[in-house]
């Protein structure tokens, strides 16, 4: 047993190698804003602009529509494994146009070339990984995408600062090769496989990964009972009310997650720490939080197997909430003109680390998972795709305007707005989404309503028997 989830580990930590140069590629804008708004170390010819800034970071969001539309089309043709390669190439293509950008639109255009990159691997790395576990470690297997997301991004937010704009590109480069080459080697997804009618390819990759012929005729009796034989075009798929009924849970997720706006907090991480002024250099402050992240997401992979997502999910949004109203609260206190001092100063700081833990322990870790997990066999691959494409316009709105909005409004308003919508998730994960730990796919289908799936316990019958 120990050595067939040995194999599924490290399947899954292979394919999330990927997830290194992803995290690299997310927090860049932090030091590099800093660096090009610096007469100095600007690479442009003049210093970057507010308006132009906001452009860079918000474009990626934007293009990211594209990936996940060019994933919804691939993901069930080519499968997993190819469209993850095809992630890391456009990346690449991105880190090689910053290397060497020396106008705005160029970083513009490599920001936008990024966003394709970012769909696509987020909304294939969830699939895979789902489809590759065993349902006893599917959550903390899921849990990887964000470790090694967080890995890259504290690599960006502790390195970054401290060295050139070209020296950091090249690490992206670098990172980007490096991370991308296990992937060729793995095999693909097994229900992919057999969705395309390779059957004796999947049984193979199966009997790999569940330890034994026994078990994987097992799992290829349950894709056979519930595979539908009609065929399963995009239009069919949207019809279906159980694709309805989980698109519309996983789009609401998607919507809130982006309307609290962590991304934003982590795009102007740096930015922040500098207008907060604390005795703390904000380079320093910003590879503590990156730690934070990673550290948050290892203790996810710990425990998401044994409490479940919903405990977890819920109580890192409280923490959130807390971590956001601190935020507002220092910006207030400092709007009116108070001391800021002693234990006060440090009060944007330990809400930032607050906030920092808690998503990435909570929404970062476990809502790829819990995404992937509320579809079918047929349509996770396009309802992973199409959740992902629900959040475009508001996480391009936050990135957008975030900035705007503080000068409008003033920061404090902005981070109580965003705690406002973390109690709202709290509610909706708390009264309306289904606990998956544990649970097969099919399982998992039956707790949402849908009664074409076969019964779970004709499975496990069938085991004892067997």
């Amino acid at each position: 047993m120990k050595n067939m989830y040995f194999r599924q580990y490290v399947v899954v930590f292979a394919i999330n190698l990927n997830c290194v140069s992803f995290g690299l590629g997310t927090s860049w804008p932090s030091p590099v804003l800093v660096k090009l708004a610096n007469d100095t170390e600007s690479v442009l010819g003049k210093p970057l602009e507010q308006d132009e800034g906001s452009w860079i970071v918000s474009t990626s969001f934007l293009t990211g529509s594209l990936g996940y539309v060019v994933t919804s089309g691939l993901v069930d043709v080519i499968g997993r494994k190819p469209c993850v390669i095809l992630s890391s190439a456009t990346r690449m293509a991105a880190a090689l146009l910053f290397l060497f950008a020396r106008d705005v639109w160029m970083l513009i255009l490599g920001r936008a070339i990024v966003g394709l990159s970012e769909g696509i691997i987020l909304s294939v790395v969830p699939v895979y990984a789902s489809e590759i576990a065993s349902k006893e470690i599917r959550g903390a297997l899921g849990v990887m995408l964000q470790i090694f997301t967080s890995i890259g991004s504290v690599i960006t937010l502790s390195v970054g600062p401290f060295i050139s704009y070209f020296n950091l590109n090249l690490m992206f480069i670098l990172f980007t090769f490096v991370t991308s080459i296990p992937t060729i080697f793995l095999p693909d997804s097994p229900i992919f496989l057999y969705s395309k009618g390779r059957e004796e390819e999947s049984k193979k990759v199966l009997i790999f990964l569940r330890g034994s012929e026994l078990n994987a005729n097992e799992e290829l009796k349950e894709y056979s009972t519930n595979r539908n034989d009609e065929k399963s075009s995009l239009i069919t798929i949207f019809r279906n009310k159980m694709f309805q009924k989980s698109l519309g849970k996983s789009g609401f997720l998607i919507i809130i997650i982006y309307l609290i706006g962590f991304n934003c907090v982590m795009t102007y991480l740096q930015t922040i720490l500098d207008i907060t002024q604390t005795n703390i250099r904000s380079e320093v402050a910003s590879g503590i939080i990156g730690a934070i992240n990673v550290l948050a997401s290892f203790s996810t992979l710990m425990t998401t197997d044994r409490f479940g997502r919903k405990p977890i999910l819920i109580g890192m949004l409280l923490g959130m909430l807390m971590g956001m109203v601190g935020l507002g609260v220092f910006f207030k206190l400092t709007e009116m003109g108070a001391e800021v001092s002693g234990i006060l100063n440090y009060l944007p700081l330990i809400s930032l680390l607050l906030t920092v833990f808690c998503y990435s322990a909570g929404l970062g870790s476990l809502l790829w998972v819990v995404i992937a997990e509320l579809f079918d066999d047929r349509s996770r691959g396009i309802g992973m795709a199409t959740t992902l494409l629900i959040g475009i316009v508001p996480s391009f709105l936050t990135l957008r305007y975030f900035s705007p909005l503080i000068d409008i409004f003033g920061p404090a308003p902005v981070f109580w707005a965003s705690a406002m919508f973390c109690a709202v998730l709290a509610m909706f994960v708390a009264l309306r989404l289904p606990e998956t730990k544990g649970k097969s796919f099919a399982e998992i289908q039956h707790a949402l309503g849908n009664s074409s799936v076969a019964n779970p316990q004709t499975f496990e019958l069938t085991a004892r028997i067997g």
